[in-house]
């Protein structure tokens, strides 16, 4: 299978579990601010180097759930960085608009992803999955300093772009521990 129907499978399984959380809470995520939705990324990635680093996790669920979490949540991000946070749990949105704007930044994040992909010929593939954990982290204080300096950098890309890094990067991980395709899967 080709790196853009794997990222397409990937993105079709988080966006399901998108929609179904969308059912059961609604859009109750349109409360959070950048900045929260950034800390709940670090949770979510900070586990998986735990669970990395410690071999075993004690809540029974592996990284891979944390992964898709990063993807949603890295979509949600980018919707309340074009919407800003709303004041009221429904947050003004239907879940068609939801839906709408997911797969939106979901084809954004795959064009941007094609792009790359074609200019460092998949190397990506040759990582290991924990050096995928690492740079999303890394991207996540990026963010943070980014958000303390209120979006305004001098050379750096924004806060849109790491969003969209950090749900690359997560895609890779699951990719890798779905299809296990090589060795660097772990």
């Amino acid at each position: 299978m080709d790196t853009r129907k794997q990222f397409e499978q990937i993105m079709a399984e988080c966006r399901s579990l998108f929609q179904k959380k969308l059912c059961d809470y609604g859009p109750a995520w349109r409360i959070m601010r950048p900045s929260s939705v950034t800390d709940q990324i670090f949770i979510k990635a900070n586990r998986i180097r735990s669970i990395e680093t410690k071999g075993v996790a004690l809540v029974d669920e592996g990284i891979r759930p944390e992964f898709v979490g990063i993807v949603n949540y890295a979509i949600v991000g980018l919707i309340q960085l074009e919407l800003g946070p709303a004041d009221e749990v429904e947050g003004g949105m239907t879940a068609d608009e939801a839906m709408e704007a997911y797969d939106r930044h979901a084809n954004e994040a795959l064009q941007l992803m094609l792009r790359k992909n074609h200019d460092y010929d998949e190397a990506w593939r040759s990582m290991r999955i924990s050096s995928y954990t690492d740079l999303i982290l890394m991207k996540i204080f990026r963010t943070k300093q980014i958000e303390s300096l209120h979006g305004k950098t001098l050379v750096s890309e924004g806060i849109d772009a790491n969003y969209m890094d950090m749900m690359n990067y997560a895609v890779f991980g699951l990719i890798k521990l779905t299809f296990r395709d090589d060795d660097a899967a772990e």
